[in-house]
């Protein structure tokens, strides 16, 4: 996807993917400053390990406590996270979260990352779906505590309702990932046609959530638009470039195909 952006843009540049642990990511890191990368994208486990390693912190990672994206600029490392970024920059085609009631399913790095941002961009009220109470809880302690945004949990139980007063419910578990037909264990029957239902599931893009979402009259939102815009937001961060989405999307729509 990466690549894609930066063929089509004629950027000298190349996205590299190396599987480093957290045993090696210091040596990792001393050698990407060594060979003058513009910086580095990190997934699981490194999000928070890297963090130990890094001169700066931009505040929505700080809040978050995980980073996604470093910039090398002089020998000085900053952190970024584009995760939540991604996803309301996409949601923005539909909607503000400006004074908006979200609920959110789930509350691992994904939905961290959603709650912090959408808190941090005016959300009024975010309430977290969680099986595990005491990371639901520790969640909201940490909007509560950061943010203007006020924040509570709901126990994940069998057929869960959703708030009636929800605007948006965002699915941020990987259940959809790579199945069509494995969708999140509420109640359908408490969603109703004024809600955006969104999903962060990339592929497929339209989860059976989203289906039967949509057969109800819902806006719907999928996955792919978030992961294409924080490709091209760690784009802009490496190289002050805003680039063309298309063609990122276009890889992304083609890889998930051919699997």
């Amino acid at each position: 996807m990466i690549e894609a952006a930066y063929q089509n843009e004629g950027m000298n540049a190349r996205f590299i993917t190396c599987e480093v642990g957290p045993e090696t990511l210091s040596h990792a890191i001393n050698g990407a400053i060594a060979m003058g990368w513009k910086g580095f994208s990190c997934s699981l486990p490194n999000k928070q390990e890297v963090i130990q390693y890094l001169d700066d912190l931009d505040t929505s990672a700080q809040v978050i406590g995980a980073v996604n994206c470093v910039v090398i600029k002089e020998g000085k490392l900053t952190g970024y996270n584009t995760d939540g970024k991604g996803f309301i920059e996409a949601l923005c085609d539909i909607t503000s979260v400006k004074g908006k009631h979200i609920t959110l399913l789930g509350a691992g790095g994904a939905a961290r990352a959603i709650a912090v941002e959408a808190a941090l961009a005016g959300a009024k009220h975010i309430t977290l779906v969680n099986r595990n109470q005491e990371r639901g809880e520790a969640l909201v302690k940490l909007i509560e505590e950061n943010t203007k945004a006020k924040a509570s949990f709901v126990k994940w139980t069998k057929h869960v309702s959703i708030e009636s007063e929800t605007e948006i419910l965002v699915n941020a578990t990987s259940i959809g990932l790579n199945d069509a037909q494995a969708i999140p264990d509420i109640d359908m029957d408490s969603l109703h046609k004024e809600m955006i239902i969104a999903d962060v599931i990339p592929n497929p893009p339209e989860t059976k959530l989203l289906r039967e979402a949509a057969k109800k009259g819902c806006t719907t939102l999928n996955g792919l638009n978030m992961l294409v815009n924080q490709g091209a937001q760690n784009i802009y961060n490496w190289f002050g470039k805003k680039v063309d989405r298309e063609p990122m999307k276009a890889s992304l729509k083609e890889i998930f195909e051919a699997k």
